[in-house]
């Protein structure tokens, strides 16, 4: 399992409060977040709307949403308005260090973050020994996503010398405000004795379920593994509860966490883990993890697509190409070979011996026994695959 964000976390142009509460935002600029496609005349007037605000005030909350609202609007920026970008993140920077050496939190996170994620630094790399400092000064001003990431930065040594002591201590400030990033990494610690600790799942599991009922879109990851854990069960800790596991995977697919979906789209196309066969929920939750570059699940709506449900989703050679090469691309094995095989024959695409050929290595060097077998010249059977035939296994 992995531990969750730990590089990059999302943005709030809300302002955090020392107990972990929210202010409302104090500008509506929904709109012109990114992948909202603003236009630019949106953006420059929405900028000297809050130049005029922040001139006006000595508000850091106001400054701040100012600074905040100046990167956020050169991500939605493209290359061909590069200068404007880097001016823009320039100055939203500036004024976030301002305000951070002031010691405003927000901006101390804000600005790590930045850091952290490689804007507004040389050769748009991370860098760590900027972020680290200003993770643990917000954390001193109450900041429980500061002390999170601090912890993160002790424990893989992001910044500073690993220190496990040092990093459970940040988790616990963290955890202490609820935060399920904290939690869920003090469960995963507890249940596998790692980060200097001696196995205890007792402890595991009460850090787990504090974080599953904390669970959000940034942080589903408890509720993923207390399905795991119900499913298995664990001795005089956590009864078996199929039922239960399974409604655990539906709260987290509905978070968009992807491996909680790909699970359930299993379940649902092979009635395991006690669920009905039912295609139109299967394709659902495949669809959703596949929708975030599940490579697996790609793959799995490749083998829908082929052969279609009938009221559910119509039979289509190309989606069934264009999932699979999808997954293709991601590195999946098997998804290689398939897509040589479609290429090959000609099934989604205008045949292509030279392109097939292409994917047949990158299969053949990751393992896949098929394609070895086809550079070797092997025949294939040249009939559409159906949908449990070895090319979509």
């Amino acid at each position: 399992m992995s531990f969750g964000p730990v590089e990059n976390s999302q943005r709030r142009f809300s302002v955090a409060t020392p107990d972990g509460a929210e202010t409302p935002p104090l500008l509506d600029h929904s709109h012109l977040k990114p992948g909202h496609k603003a236009s630019l005349l949106s953006h420059a007037q929405t900028l000297e709307l809050y130049r005029l605000n922040a001139k006006k005030t000595n508000d850091p909350n106001l400054q701040f949403e100012f600074a905040a609202f100046m990167v956020e609007a050169s991500r939605a920026m493209n290359d061909e308005e590069a200068k404007k970008r880097d001016e823009l993140v320039k100055e939203g920077m500036a004024l976030l260090k301002k305000l951070a050496d002031r010691g405003h939190a927000n901006s101390q996170y804000f600005l790590a973050d930045c850091f952290a994620s490689a804007i507004g630094t040389p050769k748009n790399k991370p860098d760590f020994d900027k972020a680290f400092p200003l993770f643990v000064q917000a954390s001193k001003h109450g900041h429980p996503d500061a002390a999170y990431r601090a912890g993160v930065c002790y424990e893989h040594g992001w910044g500073c010398r690993k220190d496990f002591a040092k990093s459970l201590q940040f988790y616990r400030k963290s955890a202490s405000a609820s935060h399920p990033g904290a939690m869920y990494r003090l469960g995963i610690a507890e249940l596998r004795g790692e980060c200097g600790l001696s196995k205890n799942l007792r402890d595991g599991v009460k850090w787990l379920k504090r974080a599953a009922e904390a669970a959000n879109e940034e942080f589903p990851h408890a509720l993923h593994e207390l399905s795991e854990l119900h499913e298995r069960g664990v001795d005089n800790i956590i009864y078996v509860d199929i039922e239960y596991s399974v409604q655990l995977l539906i709260d987290a697919a509905n978070l968009n966490y992807a491996p909680s979906a790909f699970k359930l789209g299993e379940c649902y196309e092979y009635g395991k883990m006690g669920c009905p066969q039912d295609p139109a929920l299967s394709i659902h939750y495949y669809t959703i993890a596949a929708q975030q570059d599940h490579r697996e699940a790609c793959f799995a709506l490749t083998a829908w697509y082929l052969v279609g449900s009938p009221g559910v989703l119509p039979q289509s050679d190309t989606e069934a190409y264009l999932w699979a090469k999808r997954a293709a691309e991601s590195g999946l094995p098997k998804a290689e070979y398939a897509v040589g095989y479609f290429t090959e024959v000609g099934i989604g695409v205008k045949k292509d011996p030279l392109a097939a050929n292409v994917w047949y290595r990158r299969a053949a060097e990751h393992g896949d026994k098929r394609a070895q077998q086809r550079l070797k010249g092997v025949p294939i059977d040249d009939k559409k695959p159906k949908k449990d035939d070895c090319v979509i296994c």
